[in-house]
C-alpha cells in the first residue's frame, strides 16, 4: 500500500490522537513508519510491555482489551481502521495498559518514540494540539466514569451498544459473542443473555447468528438515558 499524508487524513478518526495534524506533519510521520501486515489473532500490543512505539489502523478491526487484578479480561473497544493506538504508553513511558488483538487480516503503520519525538521536535505547534486532546480524552473519560455508576445493566448496555455503532459498527456488524458483549459493558453473561432476549421479543433488537443488529434506534435511545 502506498499512501501518502491526504489518504492518512482520510481515513483517520476524528477523535484520533493524530486528526488535527496538517499534510507536512502528517507527510513526515509516514516517512519515518514502517507499514506493517496483520492476520486474525496478532497481538499488535501487550498489555504490561514496554511503549515504546504507537499505531495506526489502516485496515481491518482490532479489539482492546486488558486483564483485571482478579483475572477476568475487560473488553474496553472494538476499532476501525484510522485509529491510533498505544499513543498513552509512548508519551508517558510507562506499560501498556491494554493489548491489542487483529480480528481479521489487515494493515497498520508502527511509529517508534524517537521517529515521534523527531516529528514533534520539526513540528513544535503540534504538541500544544496534543494536549488539547488528551485533555478532551480525559473529559469524556471522567464523563463516561460517572454516568456508568448511575445506570443499571439495561440502560448500561444500551449506552454500550451506542458506543459501539458511533466507532463505526453498522447496527452493530461486527460479530460478537455475547461474553464479549457483556466484558465490554461491564455485565454479567446471564444479565446479557436476559436482556438482549427481552430486547428481541419487544422488537428492539434482533439476534442474527452471533450479531446483535438494533431494530429501534429510538427506544434503545431512550433506555440509554433511562436513571437506575
Amino acid at each position: 500500500m502506498v499512501m501518502n499524508a491526504e489518504d492518512l487524513s482520510r481515513i483517520m478518526s476524528s477523535s484520533a490522537l493524530l486528526s488535527a495534524w496538517g499534510a507536512a506533519e502528517l507527510q513526515d510521520l509516514l516517512a519515518r513508519a514502517a507499514l506493517c501486515p496483520m492476520k486474525k489473532g496478532d497481538v499488535l500490543l501487550h498489555q504490561g510491555d514496554r511503549g515504546d512505539y504507537l499505531i495506526i489502523l489502516l485496515d481491518g478491526t482490532i479489539r482492546v482489551s486488558m486483564v483485571a487484578s482478579n483475572g477476568r479480561e475487560i473488553i474496553l473497544d472494538y476499532l476501525e481502521p484510522g485509529s491510533v493506538i498505544g499513543e498513552i504508553a509512548l508519551l508517558d513511558g510507562g506499560e501498556r495498559t491494554a493489548s491489542v488483538t487483529a480480528l481479521g487480516e489487515g494493515q497498520y503503520l508502527k511509529l517508534s518514540s524517537n521517529a515521534f519525538r523527531e516529528v514533534l521536535e520539526k513540528h513544535p505547534s503540534v504538541a500544544w494540539r496534543l494536549l488539547r486532546e488528551m485533555a478532551r480524552r480525559l473529559r469524556n473519560a471522567n464523563n463516561t466514569i460517572e454516568s456508568d455508576r448511575a445506570y443499571a445493566s439495561g440502560p448500561r448496555l444500551a449506552r454500550s451498544l451506542q458506543r459501539l455503532m458511533q466507532n463505526g459498527a453498522e447496527g452493530v456488524a461486527l460479530k460478537l459473542s455475547q461474553s464479549e458483549l457483556g466484558a465490554f459493558a461491564g455485565i454479567s453473561r446471564e444479565n446479557i443473555n436476559r436482556q438482549l432476549g427481552a430486547w428481541s421479543d419487544a422488537g428492539i433488537v434482533a439476534l442474527e447468528q452471533g450479531r446483535v443488529r438494533v431494530l429501534d434506534m429510538e427506544v434503545l435511545e431512550e433506555i440509554a438515558m433511562a436513571a437506575e
